[in-house]
C-alpha cells in the first residue's frame, strides 16, 4: 500500500556506461546487474523532492528539499529496478525517516537549487557525520520538446523503472515500489563544475560523455519496502 505522496521536479539523469563487473561486485547476492546492449550504467541524478507527505494529506503540508543520488540498474526476483549507492538530501528529518522506514542510504547535505535563465543551478556539499565527503556543482536544462521514452530505448531502460532495492542487514534485501505516470522527457545540456559522487562511492569516474535526460517533474506515490 502506498504511504507517501510527492513530486519529483527538475530532474536530470546523467548516465555513464560501465563494465558490468564494475557494479556487480558492489551488489547484494540477491541482485543481478541489468544491462543495455552489454553495458551496465551508473547515473548521477540531481532533482527536487517536492511536497513530500503522507498519502492523503494536501501538498501544502509537505516538505520540499533537494536530493542528489548515484544509482545503478538491477534485477531482483526477475524484476527490474534501481539500486542506490547514495542519496544526499537537505532535509534532516527526511533523511532520518528515509533511513528508518525505507532503509535507503540517505546522507545529510547542504544544497542550493536555483532556477534561472541558464537552467537549474544545483550545488551540494555533504555534511553527514562519518560519511565520505561529497561535493557536486552543475547547471542543467532541458532542450527540445518533451516526449515519452521510446519502448526498448536506452532512455526507457534508465527511466521507466518503478521499483528500488536496498540492502538490509546480512544478506537481506528489501524491495520498494513507486507509482507514477510515464516520464515526459527532453534531451538535456549540463555544465558540471564538480562531481564527487563516483569517488565518494569508491568508483573511478567513467570515461566518455553521459547519456542525458531531463524532466520537469512527475507526481509519485511510494510504498514501504518489503523483504525480497
Amino acid at each position: 500500500m502506498d504511504v507517501l505522496s510527492m513530486r519529483w521536479s527538475d530532474l536530470l539523469v546523467a548516465s555513464w556506461p560501465v563494465d558490468p563487473a564494475t557494479v556487480a561486485d558492489r551488489l547484494p547476492d540477491a541482485l543481478t546487474v541489468d544491462t543495455f546492449e552489454g553495458d551496465a550504467y551508473l547515473s548521477v541524478v540531481p532533482f527536487v523532492m517536492a511536497d513530500v507527505r503522507p498519502r492523503g494529506l494536501p501538498a501544502a503540508v509537505g516538505r520540499t528539499f533537494g536530493e542528489l543520488n548515484l544509482r545503478t540498474y538491477v534485477t531482483g526476483g526477475d524484476r527490474p529496478g534501481i539500486y542506490f549507492f547514495n542519496l544526499d538530501a537537505t532535509d534532516p528529518l527526511g533523511v532520518r525517516i528515509a533511513r528508518a522506514l525505507f532503509r535507503l542510504p540517505y546522507y545529510d547535505a547542504d544544497m542550493r537549487v536555483e532556477r534561472g535563465p541558464d537552467g537549474v543551478s544545483f550545488e551540494s556539499e555533504r555534511t553527514h557525520d562519518g560519511a565520505p565527503p561529497l561535493a557536486f556543482d552543475a547547471t542543467y536544462r532541458g532542450d527540445g520538446d518533451l516526449a515519452r521514452a521510446e519502448p526498448g530505448s536506452l532512455t526507457a531502460f534508465l527511466l521507466e523503472r518503478y521499483r528500488f532495492f536496498v540492502a538490509g542487514r546480512g544478506d537481506t534485501v528489501y524491495r520498494g515500489e513507486v507509482d507514477h505516470a510515464p516520464w515526459e522527457l527532453a534531451d538535456a545540456t549540463v555544465d558540471v563544475r564538480e562531481n564527487d559522487l563516483f569517488a565518494a562511492n569508491g568508483f573511478d569516474h567513467p570515461g566518455g560523455d553521459p547519456h542525458l535526460a531531463y524532466s520537469p517533474g512527475v507526481d509519485v506515490t511510494a510504498a514501504l519496502p518489503r523483504r525480497l
